[in-house]
C-alpha cells in the first residue's frame, strides 16, 4: 500500500477570493489532510485582530502550553512565551489548539523531515501547503463538500 505522505509534493496557495468562514474551513481541512504528514508544528499565540469568541479557550489553552514549557525548562524564561508554541499533532488536544488558531494567528507552521509543508499566517488570509498528488485530490474533494471551489487554492508559482 502507498503511503499518501509519500511522493512528489507540489505547493499550493489560497487564494483571496473566500470569505473569513470559507478562510477557517480551508485552514482546518488542510490540516487535516496533513496531519499524518506533520511532524513537527509550531503556533504563535498573536493575531492583528480579536480572536473570535469561539476559539477563546484554545487561545487560553496555547498561552499555556507556552508558559508550560518555560517551567519544564524546555523554552527560555526570556523567550515570548506566546511565540512559536510547539505543537504535537499526534496528541488530539493540542492538534485541536492548531485547528483552532491556524486560520487567525500571525504564523503557524508544519513540518516533515526539515521541509514546510503548511504555513499559515497574516492572521488567516495567507495560508500555503505542500502537498502530493493524492493529499491535494483529498483537500480539494473536502473543500468542495463545504461549499468552497476547487480553484480556492492556486499552483504556487515558485
Amino acid at each position: 500500500m502507498i503511503n499518501q505522505d509519500d511522493g512528489p509534493r507540489r505547493g499550493l496557495l489560497l487564494g483571496n477570493s473566500l470569505e473569513p468562514a470559507e478562510l477557517a474551513h480551508a485552514h482546518h481541512e488542510a490540516l487535516l489532510v496533513l496531519r499524518s504528514t506533520i511532524e513537527t508544528a509550531h503556533i504563535d499565540a498573536y493575531s492583528d485582530a480579536a480572536w473570535p469568541q469561539e476559539v477563546m479557550a484554545f487561545y487560553e489553552r496555547a498561552l499555556s502550553m507556552g508558559w508550560d514549557a518555560v517551567v519544564r525548562g524546555a523554552r527560555s524564561a526570556k523567550d515570548d512565551p506566546g511565540m512559536g508554541i510547539d505543537i504535537d499533532v499526534r496528541d488530539d488536544a493540542q492538534f485541536e489548539v492548531l485547528l483552532a488558531l491556524a486560520p487567525y494567528t500571525i504564523h503557524a507552521e508544519g513540518w516533515r523531515g526539515g521541509q514546510l509543508v503548511f504555513s499559515a499566517s497574516d492572521t488567516g488570509t495567507a495560508l500555503w501547503v505542500a502537498v502530493t498528488q493524492q493529499q491535494e485530490a483529498e483537500l480539494l474533494s473536502r473543500l468542495v463538500a463545504h461549499g468552497i471551489p476547487p480553484t480556492a487554492f492556486i499552483a504556487d508559482p515558485k
